[in-house]
């Protein structure tokens, strides 16, 4: 396949992207991943109608992009060493958007206008923050999606996404902070509050600060509803979705997915150039303090509680159940990007098992 032993980071450290791995079951890993995929993806608005458990708001706002298929690739320190299906054909990403919206944050944050645990209502101007509860939401409880926030954007009110109430950790008209829940319209209100901030639609400057610089192809796109859109300094700009909840969200290759997690496998770093800042990243995979195995928009598996079978060095992007993954696991020098494949946790046990962990430097 064309992208096997394509170097997606010109600024590697050139080592041996095969010492320490066991082609052949690595081979057997990619191969079985292929056959595993999510039925149904052809007709995305009958697949997606069947993943809205809540009939009165199920209609579908922005656009939709029909599955193609199982697509993947495992990168080792910057190399492409396996690949399965088309992995530069685009698909829609779900839910791993979110984790991407936290890289458009860390640009903010790098720029001087995100302080983490600053009140968000102190460096912008929306009715959303305006009340005593709102006035105490930081751009951390956003991110990290302890915000707490009740309320309805662009048509869909937070109480309609079933998600917010499988972890029970939530205080129903609690303060910020005080507890967890994965939200939808909340991360869609984050997407708005950073439109704001920027000044600016967010897939600019993804692609001005990120995209472009670690060498994405131009078939990416990111998408918002039909109406969700803010007036800023006398400009309409789109604001996008963080998910594909109701359609939208970020459609990627598998490859170019990839790349964004070795950008954040390096910390930051392509090709001798910084992008992000080390301190972002390490902020992006802290533990939340009322959900453990949740950053900025991050899943961590330290205590294996995410993926038992995977490794606890793990840090992930997912979406629709693990059916989209972006994998980056800084103790094999490793990336996993996966597209529309079934049972992920078993791709990731057997790529992790064909490759040995990095050994500790020398002292």
């Amino acid at each position: 396949m064309e992208s096997v032993g394509a170097c997606l980071d010109a600024g590697g450290h050139g080592d041996d992207p095969w010492s320490g791995v066991d082609a052949t079951r690595l081979a057997r890993a990619a191969s079985e991943q292929a056959e595993r995929a999510i039925p149904g993806i052809q007709d995305m608005r009958s697949y997606l109608a069947s993943q809205v458990s809540d009939v009165s708001h199920r209609e579908v706002v922005g656009p939709l992009l029909d599955g193609q298929g199982a697509s993947g690739v495992v990168v080792r320190r910057g190399t492409v060493l396996a690949a399965w299906g088309d992995p530069e054909r685009e698909e829609m990403a779900f839910s791993a958007t979110k984790s991407v919206l936290s890289l458009v944050a860390g640009l903010a944050f790098d720029d001087g206008l995100l302080r983490l645990d600053e009140p968000v209502c102190r460096s912008i101007d929306l009715p959303q923050f305006g009340d005593a509860h709102g006035q105490e939401i930081t751009w951390r409880h956003l991110l990290d999606q302890s915000s707490q926030w009740e309320g309805e954007l662009w048509g869909k009110p937070t109480s309609v996404d079933a998600q917010s109430s499988r972890e029970g950790t939530e205080s129903a008209g609690g303060p910020p902070g005080a507890g967890w829940a994965y939200n939808d319209v909340r991360v869609n209100l984050t997407a708005l509050a950073l439109t704001v901030l920027l000044r600016r639609p967010l897939p600019e400057a993804l692609h001005e600060r990120i995209m472009e610089p670690i060498g994405a192809s131009s078939g990416w796109s990111w998408h918002g509803y039909a109406d969700s859109a803010v007036e800023v300094g006398g400009r309409r700009l789109p604001v996008v979705s963080g998910g594909a909840h109701w359609g939208g969200g970020l459609w990627i290759s598998a490859l170019d997915l990839a790349r964004i997690g070795q950008l954040c496998l390096r910390r930051g770093q392509w090709g001798g150039h910084r992008l992000l800042s080390g301190r972002w990243v390490e902020e992006m995979w802290r533990p939340c303090p009322v959900k453990p195995h949740y950053g900025l928009s991050w899943w961590l598996n330290d205590h294996r509680t995410v993926w038992p079978k995977a490794p606890s060095t793990g840090r992930c992007a997912r979406g629709n159940g693990g059916g989209h993954l972006l994998w980056v696991d800084p103790a094999r020098d490793l990336v996993v990007s996966s597209r529309w494949g079934a049972e992920v946790e078993t791709l990731l046990a057997e790529v992790s098992a064909a490759i040995e962990p990095l050994g500790k430097p020398a002292p």
